[in-house]
C-alpha cells in the first residue's frame, strides 16, 4: 500500500512538471504539412524518406520546442490532375499551412495558385524551371536552385573550348523547355555561340522517336549537344546515340544537372553509355552531417542526389520556421475556412490560413548551413554558390573544375582570388584528351554544293566551260585554283563539288548579288569565284578572309603627245638658242673675214673658227640627243584625269557585267543612262577606242584584279588613274555563322603568305608588270639659250 503511494504521487510530480514545463508533444503546437510526391517512383520514395529523417532529425535535436511539424503524404501519382486533387485534399480536409514537394514545375504552377489563393506556402525541391516564378506566385518558394542559374556554367564551357554551335537537347515539357532561352542567350552572350537547332523530345518518346531525333542531329554539322531532361529520358537517349555511333570522337555532350546529379543513380548501361560526357551540377561541400546523413539513407535507398538533400534541408527550414512563428505568437493553428455553399467547387470551398504571412516571412528569412550547402533565400528561391564540373569515365565520374556565379571556371574551389577559367583534363567521346572542334562535315550528309559564276569575260579568274572528252562540266580559273589549295591547307577533308549559276540562261553575265543570295536561301552551301567582300552582301552570308587586293579604280585611253608637224627638227632647241647660233655663226665668219685681210693675223683666224667649231659641235651633240628622245621616248597622258571630270562632262562609262561597281557608280551620281556594261577585254577595247561621244565610253571603272590583267595585256594605250575606292577584295561566300569560315579564313592566311599563291598567279596571270614599270619614265627637254650661254660668252671673249 505505502508503495503504490509512493510510486502515484512520483507519477504525478512527473507530470506536473512536466505540464508545467510544456515539454510534452502533446502540449506542442503541431504544424501540419503537405508532402505531395510521386510515391509510385523511386526518387519520390527517396524523397518522402529524407524528409521523414529531417522530421526526426530536427526534433531529435529539438525536443523542446513549442511547436511540432506533422507531414502528411499524399501521392501525385505522376499526373497533374491526381497532383492537383491530392493538394485539395490536403488543403481542405487536413487544413495544412504549407505543402512541399510538387515533383514537376507543371504541378507546382497549379498547386502555386493554390496556395496564393489559400495564403498557405507552397515549397518544392524539385520544381526547378524558371516558368514557376515567384515573382508570379508570391507564396511560392523554390528551395531548390533555378534551372537558369547553371546556364552561365555551361556557356563557359563552350567559350572555353571555342565552340561557335550547339543544339539543346531537352525534354518537351515545362521543366525542360523553361530553361532554353537562358541557355540560348547565355551562348551566345557568354561563348559567342549560335543555336542553330533545338531537339525537343516529348517524356514518353519511343526508342523510334529518340531515334529519328538523334538521325536529324547526325545529319547536321554541329557536334557539341546540351542535353537537359529527366534522368530516365536521358539514359535511353545516350544509349540509342552509343548505337547510332554519336559517341564517338569528334563529339561533345553536356549535361545539365537534371542528369549530372544523378549519376549516382544511373543504371550501369547507361553511365557505360555516357562515357565523355560532361556534366554540371550543384556542388554539395562535405560534412560530417552529410556522412551521417547518406549512411542511414543507404539503408533503404541507393546514394541520395541533391533532391534528397533538398527535401532534407526544405523540412528543416519549414519546422525552424514553425518555431518561430509559434515563438511570435502567430496562430498556427489556426485555419479559417470558407463554409459558402454556393461555391460550385472543392476550390471554392478552400479557407484562408491566418499564419500564412507570418510563415512565409520566417521561411524567406531562415538561414542556416544545411546538408546540401548554404541554405540561403533571395527572391524567394535558394541562391547558388558554386556549381562542380563532372566528366563521365570508367563506371562513375571525376570532377574536373568549378563554376562560380560572377567568377566562371575554375580547376579548384579554395581561394577567394579570380577564376583561372581552366578546367583540369577532359576525357571526351572516343576515349581521348583532344577537345572536339564543335562541328564536322556530316559523313551521312551530301558533299557540299559549291556555287560558281557563268561569265563570257576574264577567264583567268573563274571559267565554265565543258569537257569534251566526258561531257561534263569544268569549273577552272583562279578563284578555283585558290580554294582548292585553301581547301587542301585545312586540318580535315571537305568533300565539295563545284555548281555553275547561270541565272542569264547563257544570254549574259551572272549577277553576282543574286548569286550570293542563294548562300542565304541555302541552295547553296557557298560560293567561289571572284566575288568581292562588300557590305550590303555581308549583311545575309558570312565572307571569309579575302585572297586579292582590294578597290574599284578607272582606266581610260592614253593620249600621244608627240609632235608629227614636219618643222619638229627646229624642237630640241628653243627659239632664242637658234637665233643666238645663227647669230654667232654670223659673228665669227665675219670676225674670220675681217681677220683674214690681216696677214700677220692669220693664225688668230684659226683659232676662231676652232672656238667656232666647239660650240657647234656641243649643240650637234645636245640636238641630236634632243631630238632622239622627243621621236622615241613614249610622252602619253590621260584622256580624262579623275571623275568630276567625267560628272562635269556627262561622259558615259562602263563596268564589267553582274559586277556590284554598278551600285558603286550610282553612289557617285553617274546618270544609270549612261553607264554601260560590257563582257570582256575586248569590249573594254572597243568601247574606250570610240570614245564617250561615239557609241563608247570615256572610262571603265572595275575591280583592280581584272584591271591589272587588262592593264597586262594592253599598258601602250591605257591606264588607271584617279581614286581608287576600296572594297572588302575577292572573298568566299558561306552562310551566316558557319563554322567553316573561320577555319578556311585560317587557310586563306597560309596560302596567301606562302608560295603557293605566286605559283597560281603565275600560272594563270604570267609575270604582271606595272605600266609604270613597262612605260619609260623619262621626258624629253627642249634646249635653250641658258643652256649654252657659258659657251657663247667664252667664244664671243676669245
Amino acid at each position: 500500500m505505502v508503495l503504490d503511494l509512493i510510486v502515484y504521487c512520483y507519477l504525478l510530480c512527473f507530470f506536473v512538471f512536466a505540464g508545467v514545463g510544456g515539454r510534452f508533444v502533446d502540449a506542442a503546437t503541431v504544424v501540419n504539412v503537405g508532402a505531395l510526391l510521386d510515391l509510385e517512383s523511386v526518387g519520390g520514395k527517396a524523397s518522402l524518406a529524407s524528409i521523414e529523417l529531417a522530421v526526426e532529425d530536427f526534433y531529435a535535436a529539438h525536443g523542446d520546442f513549442a511547436s511540432r511539424v506533422v507531414v502528411h503524404a499524399r501521392d501525385s501519382k505522376a499526373d497533374d490532375v491526381s497532383a492537383a486533387s491530392a493538394a485539395i485534399d490536403l488543403l481542405k480536409n487536413v487544413q495544412v499551412q504549407a505543402i512541399v514537394g510538387p515533383p514537376t514545375s507543371a504541378q507546382a504552377a497549379f498547386i502555386a495558385g493554390l496556395g496564393s489563393r489559400t495564403r498557405v506556402p507552397i515549397l518544392s525541391f524539385s520544381a526547378t524551371s524558371p516558368t514557376v516564378s515567384p515573382a508570379r506566385a508570391p507564396f511560392f518558394v523554390r528551395t531548390a536552385l533555378n534551372d537558369a542559374s547553371q546556364v552561365g556554367a555551361v556557356a563557359a564551357a563552350a567559350a572555353l573550348f571555342a565552340w561557335r554551335e550547339a543544339v539543346p537537347v531537352y525534354e518537351d515539357s515545362d521543366y525542360g523547355s523553361g530553361v532554353i532561352p537562358s541557355l540560348v542567350d547565355a551562348l551566345q552572350s557568354v561563348a559567342g555561340a549560335r543555336v542553330p537547332y533545338r531537339s525537343a523530345v516529348p517524356p514518353g518518346a519511343t526508342d523510334a522517336r529518340i531515334a529519328a531525333e538523334l538521325y536529324k542531329l547526325m545529319l547536321m554539322e554541329t557536334r557539341v549537344f546540351v542535353v537537359h531532361m529527366a534522368p530516365e529520358l536521358a539514359s535511353r537517349l545516350f544509349i540509342m546515340a552509343r548505337e547510332l555511333g554519336m559517341m564517338s570522337e569528334g563529339h561533345a555532350w553536356i549535361v545539365t544537372d537534371g542528369v549530372a546529379a544523378a549519376l549516382d543513380a544511373l543504371a550501369p548501361n547507361a553511365i557505360a553509355a555516357m562515357q565523355g560526357v560532361v556534366g554540371v551540377r550543384p556542388h554539395v561541400p562535405p560534412s560530417r552531417k552529410l556522412v551521417d546523413f547518406a549512411a542511414r539513407f543507404a539503408a533503404k535507398f541507393p546514394a541520395p542526389t541533391v533532391i534528397q538533400l533538398w527535401a532534407y534541408d526544405t523540412v528543416t527550414a519549414l519546422a525552424m520556421a514553425a518555431e518561430d512563428a509559434a515563438v511570435l505568437r502567430t496562430p498556427i493553428e489556426y485555419f479559417r475556412t470558407n463554409d459558402n455553399d454556393d461555391a460550385a467547387t472543392d476550390i471554392g470551398r478552400l479557407g484562408v490560413s491566418r499564419a500564412g504571412d507570418a510563415l512565409l516571412a520566417a521561411i524567406l528569412n531562415t538561414s542556416f548551413d544545411g546538408l546540401s550547402g548554404r541554405f540561403r533565400m533571395v527572391g524567394g528561391q535558394l541562391q547558388a554558390t558554386a556549381f562542380e564540373v563532372v566528366n563521365v569515365v570508367g563506371k562513375s565520374y571525376r570532377q574536373v573544375g568549378f563554376w562560380r556565379p560572377g567568377q566562371g571556371l575554375s580547376k579548384v574551389l579554395e581561394g577567394s582570388g579570380r577564376s583561372t577559367g581552366e578546367l583540369r583534363s577532359v576525357i571526351w567521346p572516343g576515349d581521348t584528351a583532344a577537345a572536339p572542334r564543335g562541328w564536322e562535315i556530316p559523313a551521312a550528309g551530301r558533299r557540299l554544293w559549291i556555287g560558281v559564276p557563268v561569265k563570257h569575260g576574264f577567264g583567268e579568274f573563274v571559267k565554265v566551260g565543258t569537257d569534251p572528252v566526258t561531257g561534263r562540266v569544268s569549273v577552272t580559273g583562279y578563284c578555283i585554283d585558290v580554294f582548292d589549295a585553301v581547301i587542301r591547307a585545312l586540318p580535315y577533308a571537305v568533300l565539295y563539288e563545284y555548281v555553275p549559276f547561270d541565272d542569264k540562261h547563257g544570254e549574259g553575265t551572272t549577277c553576282y548579288d543574286d548569286l550570293v543570295y542563294q548562300v542565304y536561301l541555302k541552295n547553296f552551301d557557298a560560293v567561289v569565284g571572284d566575288t568581292t567582300i562588300v557590305a550590303n552582301r555581308s549583311q545575309y552570308v558570312d565572307f571569309t578572309l579575302p585572297y586579292t587586293e582590294s578597290g574599284v579604280a578607272m582606266v581610260v585611253p592614253m593620249r600621244d603627245k608627240r609632235s608629227k608637224s614636219m618643222w619638229i627638227f627646229l624642237k630640241p632647241l628653243k627659239e632664242d638658242l637658234w637665233i643666238a647660233a645663227i647669230a654667232l655663226f654670223v659673228f665669227t665668219g665675219f670676225m674670220i673675214w675681217a681677220i683674214e685681210q690681216e696677214k700677220l693675223l692669220r693664225s688668230l683666224s684659226k683659232f676662231a673658227l676652232i672656238n667656232w667649231m666647239l660650240v657647234a659641235w656641243l649643240l650637234e651633240k645636245n640636238y641630236n640627243a634632243s631630238l632622239t628622245s622627243m621621236m622615241t621616248v613614249e610622252q602619253l597622258q590621260p584622256t580624262v584625269s579623275d571623275v568630276n571630270e567625267l560628272l562635269k562632262n556627262g561622259h558615259y562609262v562602263g563596268y564589267q557585267e553582274g559586277s556590284f561597281v554598278i551600285n558603286l557608280l550610282k553612289s557617285l551620281h553617274f546618270d544609270e543612262r549612261k553607264l554601260k556594261p560590257y563582257r570582256t577585254p575586248d569590249e573594254y577595247i572597243e568601247g574606250l577606242s570610240r570614245g564617250s561621244w561615239n557609241g563608247g565610253v570615256a572610262a571603265i571603272f572595275d575591280e583592280i584584279p581584272y584591271l591589272k590583267l587588262f592593264l597586262s595585256q594592253h599598258c601602250d594605250d591605257y591606264d588607271m588613274v584617279g581614286r581608287i575606292y576600296k572594297t572588302g577584295g575577292f572573298g568566299f561566300v558561306f552562310p551566316r555563322n558557319s563554322p567553316l569560315v573561320a577555319d578556311v579564313s585560317q587557310a586563306v592566311l597560309n596560302v596567301t603568305e606562302g608560295d603557293t599563291i605566286m605559283e597560281i598567279e603565275r600560272k594563270w596571270f604570267g609575270d604582271q608588270l606595272s605600266c609604270s614599270g613597262q612605260r619609260s619614265s623619262l621626258t624629253s627637254t627642249t634646249l635653250d639659250l641658258q643652256s649654252f650661254r657659258g659657251v657663247f660668252i667664252i667664244t664671243i671673249a676669245l
